[in-house]
């Protein structure tokens, strides 16, 4: 929202006013000419610092403006220095008074007079922190426009009359109607934003007919992905609803981003210069981010793809940090051979022939791969006796993993909850594939054996000191045989549980719930160890770092937290997002975690430093499904519009669109070698894709990053292997077993 209320700020509102990003220009150009653009059709007034010089008419305006805003909420003191400061005589405090907007005349009455103060500070604000950029007078002076504080600080008081909004729209319209081909589907994305600020603009200044007009005649000409946010902006029709609305804080603190090319955009600049159209130009230069770019125009279809998020797509620079997404080398254990795998492979094909199989299917490599991360760049826990256990069994399950394709297809074993009345809201597998566990509404979390052997409970303290610890056995020697079950009930969160995640060495588990908490269990002795509060609202996902001790969380508070077992307070916060972490991903090397959003975005971020490494926009809904390829190269994502979007981590671009399913992806998964990529949805079915054959069309010379322009390949039937149907069943988990066999969970729905 371009103003805030009128009268005494509070902190919170000032707090928000202050941390929005301060425009150098009517345009942000981010290419190497590095030029500072028009701030105002036909403006070329020179860029004033802090203090102005009081002598020019305009600054003696615009202290006047000033003066009148402390003068009219009662900051006497204020007044005084700043006129002191200035040098202004004393009466000047009372000419402001009499001058009416300051800087403009004001064409509203007293409808716009609150308007105009409210306006004054978030523009003395957003002055004062540009200072900073406008120091450089010799190249102010060397003819470049520069930004016209004046226009800034009047700019509401120049709009009164409510019934111009509507002709300032139709004439942006019918302009962009007329260009030509090329230039009319980039210039079209000003539609939404536009919209939606000057409709928050009328409702602000209590013309609730005017805005409701506005609102009915050009609603119908934004894009469909949008149709959520339209219905929560028709709901807002007087000014008390603004207060504390959450969407609307999102459209006021955040700026819209258009990507344009340089020629639609010089278009677009000599229209409002001819046309005058300061409305127009105020929410551009408030509220949106020009990421003006050299070369041709992108066509509809490739803007269509880029589109969709809350506010609008990544800036370019936002992308353009190094990323390794390689993996961490793997340490050096030996694979001892037993007689079964000796008797299997006499001949040529023994299991140390088989190792570089697996290698080269992009799971974990012997050689550093020159894309990964140092070894130490992030500290990891060193490996235990146990540990290096587990890695044998993996080594040697991986010696007898089904290499699948497209033709060869994997099997898929469905789990159905049934009479899960009490709603099953998560599900998790271990990487062994041997324990499930699922996390209900009714605020517990269950797990389940897969395999014959039972849950069984560590011995009491008294049984273990019976127990000699030298032996062979001692790790079955310490289970409790009285407690064996097939199901365990782990009772301890006061909400519903919406994410659980099992650590790599299977013995513990971690849950998050709409209580505000993440618990971690303990699967020796079935009991909460741990209550993890630093969340202030639910937690809508939770994950173990592949390599164990960390983990991710993220809720309805936009924040991602990464944690470590045995620290209380998390390690990390991720802000950035714009609305509710719906889901939280691990990359493979630990080394960054990725956060899929309501606000229609994903981000990469550093677990290093916390910095946001990559933005990637282009879903239509709130996303509910991430996947990191084996490799650790590529990341799927899955949302509400049905729709799987591949991405290229290293470059940051969307190279894959998978279309097939009709409702909300709510898991995908890629197999053990990388090969195929799985994906359950609310639809009822799960659907098997080539991601081999996705990855070889991926040319990354075609990945101009300097332009932003995405060629989607509409090969989707192509890439589509298999769609199998359950009877009744969402699917809301997947995983492959270490030898590619497709594990699928769901609750029956009858």
């Amino acid at each position: 929202m371009a103003a805030i209320q009128g009268g005494v700020v509070d902190a919170d509102e000032e707090k928000d006013i202050k941390s929005e990003p301060a425009s150098d220009g009517w345009a942000n150009n981010n290419s190497s000419d590095g030029k500072v653009l028009s701030a105002s059709p036909g403006s070329s007034a020179p860029a004033v610092g802090i203090k102005p010089a009081a002598g020019a008419p305009e600054d003696q305006q615009t202290l006047l403006a000033v003066l009148q805003f402390l003068k009219k909420n009662k900051l006497t003191e204020s007044v005084d220095i700043l006129r002191r400061e200035a040098g202004l005589p004393e009466d000047s405090a009372k000419g402001a008074d009499s001058s009416g907007a300051g800087s403009g005349g004001a064409a509203g009455g007293g409808d716009a007079e609150g308007a105009d103060a409210s306006s004054l500070l978030s523009r003395v604000t957003v002055s004062s922190s540009a200072a900073a950029a406008a120091q450089a007078p010799t190249k102010a002076s060397a003819g470049e426009d520069q930004p016209d504080v004046n226009v800034v600080l009047s700019a509401y008081s120049q709009q009164g009359d409510p019934p111009l909004y509507q002709v300032y729209y139709s004439g942006l319209k019918r302009f962009i109607e007329t260009v030509l081909d090329c230039h009319r589907a980039e210039l079209s994305q000003v539609y939404y934003p536009l919209f939606v600020h000057m409709y928050l603009e009328l409702v602000y200044n209590n013309h609730e007919s005017e805005a409701k007009a506005f609102f009915d005649k050009f609603s119908g000409d934004q894009e469909c992905y949008y149709a959520d946010d339209l219905r929560i902006l028709s709901s807002l029709t007087k000014k008390e609803h603004m207060r504390g609305n959450e969407t609307l804080l999102d459209f006021r603190t955040s700026k819209f981003v258009l990507r344009i090319s340089r020629d639609s955009y010089q278009l677009l600049k000599r229209h409002l210069q001819e046309r005058q159209n300061n409305q127009i130009w105020t929410i551009i230069q408030e509220h949106l981010y020009i990421d003006i770019f050299d070369g041709i125009p992108r066509g509809k279809s490739q803007i269509d793809a880029m589109s969709g998020s809350l506010a609008g797509e990544a800036k370019r620079e936002a992308n353009k940090a190094k990323v390794y997404y390689g993996l961490l080398k793997e340490p050096e254990i030996e694979l001892p051979l037993d007689d079964e795998d000796e008797e299997a492979e006499n001949e040529e094909g023994k299991p140390k022939k088989k190792k570089p199989k697996k290698d080269s299917m992009g799971s974990k490599s012997k050689k550093q791969d020159p894309n990964a991360p140092v070894q130490t760049r992030i500290p990891l826990p060193e490996l235990k006796d146990s540990d290096k256990l587990d890695k044998i069994m993996y080594m040697k399950e991986a010696t007898k993993r089904i290499r699948v394709g497209p033709d060869n297809l994997p099997s898929i074993c469905f789990y159905s909850f049934l009479n899960a009345y009490q709603g099953l809201t998560a599900v998790d597998f271990t990487d062994d594939s041997s324990l499930i566990a699922g996390g209900f509404a009714d605020s517990t979390v269950r797990i389940w054996s897969v395999t014959p052997k039972k849950l069984r409970k560590v011995k009491s303290a008294a049984d273990l000191n019976l127990i000699d610890k030298e032996s062979d056995d001692v790790l079955e020697r310490i289970m409790d045989e009285k407690t064996a079950s097939e199901s365990k009930v782990l009772h301890g969160h006061s909400g519903p549980v919406y994410g659980i995640s099992f650590s790599p060495d299977r013995n513990y588990l971690l849950s998050s719930s709409e209580d505000c908490t993440i618990r971690l269990w303990s699967l020796l002795t079935f009991t909460c160890l741990v209550g993890y509060k630093g969340h202030n609202y639910p937690v809508w996902d939770t994950q173990f770092s592949p390599h164990g001790h960390y983990f991710i969380s993220g809720g309805h508070d936009r924040v991602a937290r990464l944690w470590a077992t045995d620290h209380y307070q998390p390690l990390r916060m991720f802000s950035g997002h714009l609305a509710d972490i719906t889901c939280t991903r691990f990359h493979p090397n630990s080394n960054y975690v990725a956060t899929g959003s309501s606000d229609r975005t994903i981000r990469l971020w550093d677990v290093l430093n916390g910095n946001c490494v990559r933005i990637l926009t282009g879903h239509k809904g709130p996303i509910h499904a991430l996947a990191f390829s084996p490799n650790g190269k590529f990341l799927a994502s899955g949302a509400t519009d049905g729709r799987v979007l591949l991405w290229d981590i290293g470059h940051g671009l969307m190279f894959a669109e998978l279309k097939g399913h009709t409702d909300t992806i709510y898991s995908l998964k890629f197999s053990r070698d990388g090969e195929i990529l799985a994906s359950g949805s609310m639809d009822y079915t799960v659907r098997l894709w080539d991601a081999t054959k996705a990855f070889d069309d991926l040319e990354t010379d075609d990945f101009t990053a300097a332009t932003g322009h995405v060629h989607l390949q509409e090969n989707s039937q192509e890439l589509l292997l298999g769609t199998y149907m359950t009877k009744s069943t969402p699917v809301i988990h997947l995983h492959f077993t270490r030898r590619n066999l497709l594990l699928a969970a769901g609750a029956y729905n009858p």
